[in-house]
């Protein structure tokens, strides 16, 4: 007979399960022995990060919340890219009404991840420009499999990374690396990237990846889940809160900017360089 605590758990991994079975962009798995959910964004090819993953990620976020989660480890069902970043499909020649929807998910899943109460890491088994970046930048820690690449490289597009954005690269890297890597749009190696500090080990690929995101939150076993969730909070705190008081501001700001012709002339030459690729 299962004791109580044990009943506890199987109906919290029942929860979690229910919801990610609605789930069409995001896949759930939680381990029944560490309580850890390893979280795969699976929107093919290169897990751009459009309104409906975007909600996805922030209904399973909140969810993991609600069932106390021992850990999440982020990652990607694609061989090639963790995620290529935010869909320039919803940011060029943008409809009003969702494009603001857009930013404004953006802005709670990065308020969710960069700021909840139970541990993250990152397994990097792809490639991770821009909003992909930002994921594993929220991640208290990051391992990245070899011979990949990975910055916020906004600058390259003509697009300028909200105040957000830069905590989050100036909590990992040095304020002198960080601004360096955001004004000439940097993409990292793996190596590089390791060096200056953005990731945190090299692992051998995504299987390696995850076992040692696994590793470094099972450290947490033993640690008291408030003191360490409300230490997190104190380190975090000051950039969780400015965009908490200032969502309005910055979504304004943004719509400003991506409404620009020149930042829309921009998003059109892009499009028009990757139908070039194909």
């Amino acid at each position: 007979m299962l004791s109580l605590k044990q009943c506890v758990q199987v109906l919290s991994m029942r929860c979690i399960s229910m919801s990610a079975s609605k789930l069409k962009y995001v896949n759930v798995a939680v381990d029944d022995k560490t309580g850890i959910a390893t979280v795969e964004m699976n929107r093919p090819p290169v897990n751009s990060l459009n309104t409906p993953l975007l909600q996805e990620l922030s209904t399973t976020l909140s969810d993991l919340t609600k069932n106390k989660s021992r850990g999440l480890i982020l990652t990607s069902s694609s061989p090639t890219v963790f995620s290529a970043g935010l869909d320039i499909l919803e940011m060029y020649k943008p409809d009003p009404e969702r494009v603001k929807l857009f930013w404004t998910t953006v802005q709670e899943v990065w308020l969710k991840l960069y700021g909840s109460v139970y541990p993250t890491a990152a397994a990097i088994n792809g490639h991770s420009p821009a909003g992909g970046c930002l994921l594993a930048l929220s991640c208290e820690y990051r391992v990245m499999a070899p011979k990949l690449t990975i910055g916020l490289n906004e600058t390259r597009l003509g697009i300028v990374a909200p105040t957000w954005f830069q905590a989050s690269m100036q909590n990992v890297m040095s304020v002198r690396d960080t601004e360096k890597a955001l004004t000439l749009g940097t993409m990292f190696s793996t190596d590089e990237a390791l060096k200056v500090g953005l990731i945190d080990e090299v692992a051998s690929d995504k299987q390696d990846a995850i076992k040692r995101c696994e590793q470094f939150l099972l450290q947490f076993a033993k640690i008291s889940v408030e003191a360490r969730a409300m230490t997190k909070r104190n380190c975090r705190g000051k950039a969780i809160a400015d965009l908490e008081n200032n969502r309005e501001a910055d979504l304004q700001n943004f719509l400003g900017f991506v409404n620009s012709p020149k930042v829309q002339r921009g998003l059109e030459l892009y499009l028009e360089s990757l139908k070039a690729k194909k």
